[in-house]
């Protein structure tokens, strides 16, 4: 039986992960690399992945800059060997506490124009990758009986929408999973959870304006606006608030949350 969190005595609530040790894969931009600054201001030691080696050299050497304690670890969730290789180098200077799956990929097609080829890319990083670093990290988390497990989902996991067929089903795959696996380790100390986010501030909402334009031929301000008028607040997130929310889940008090989903969209989907 687990026990409620203490803090000890020395704790400081501006640094609340303090000597904690944090992966964030797909950290070489966009929610990756805000996550990995937001993780880094409240004290953890930061190794940021991702397969671009110039952006996690670039974050990681930014943060370090700054005093932080940071490290590039380049990989390719999509490959088992890979992954090995990312804990080994992750694991070196100490066990990793906190796991951020963040890598991912999306892509938009009508089911009928859908490549199967398309189809396994997503799932192979979406899907495949969160399966392998979950396994690879989660045992040894599980073992010293503390740890955060954070899935960056979206909130196409939780609601279906046209010509993303093959995203939108390997993000309900990503919320599926951080149901069942927070069911396996609820009694161990350990916590797994996902933050769902509508459209973020990203290269890859670029790119679905870009998709838009290029299919509807509408003017680039009138395609964001489209996708900003599906949030209630009418507006597209920032990656730094998603990243808050990541930080949150991390939080040595926020040990009773577990399995869940936490949708960023300004009240859009609440389910």
């Amino acid at each position: 039986m687990t026990t409620s969190p203490s803090l000890p005595d020395d704790f400081d609530p501006a640094r609340p992960l303090d000597g904690r040790r944090a992966v964030v894969t797909g950290g070489g931009r966009g929610i990756g690399a805000a996550t990995a600054r937001a993780l880094a201001a409240l004290g953890a030691a930061v190794v940021v992945s991702a397969r671009s080696r110039d952006q996690i050299d670039a974050v990681a050497g930014e943060l370090s800059s700054a005093g932080h304690s940071a490290r590039a670890v380049s990989c390719d969730v999509s490959d088992p060997d890979s992954i090995e290789s990312l804990f080994e180098q992750a694991s070196e200077p100490g066990p990793v506490d906190l796991l951020i799956n963040n890598a991912g990929m999306a892509a938009s097609s009508p089911i009928a124009r859908q490549q199967l080829e398309e189809w396994d890319r997503i799932f192979s990083v979406n899907v495949r990758g969160l399966f392998l670093c979950t396994r690879a990290f989660l045992p040894a988390i599980v073992e010293r009986g503390w740890g955060r497990v954070i899935n960056v989902a979206s909130v196409a996991g939780k609601i279906g929408s046209p010509y993303i067929s093959a995203y939108t089903a390997s993000k309900h795959a990503v919320v599926g999973f951080t149901r069942a696996v927070a069911a396996e380790v609820a009694k161990t100390g350990v916590t797994v959870n996902a933050v769902c986010p509508g459209y973020v501030e990203t290269d890859m909402m670029a790119q679905s304006v870009n998709t838009i334009v290029g299919k509807t031929g509408m003017d680039p301000a009138d395609a964001r606006g489209h996708l900003e008028a599906l949030s209630p607040q009418q507006r597209v997130f920032t990656a730094e608030e998603v990243a808050h929310q990541i930080g949150h889940l991390c939080h040595p008090l926020s040990g009773g949350v577990n399995g869940q989903c936490l949708v960023i969209d300004g009240g859009g989907v609440q389910v």
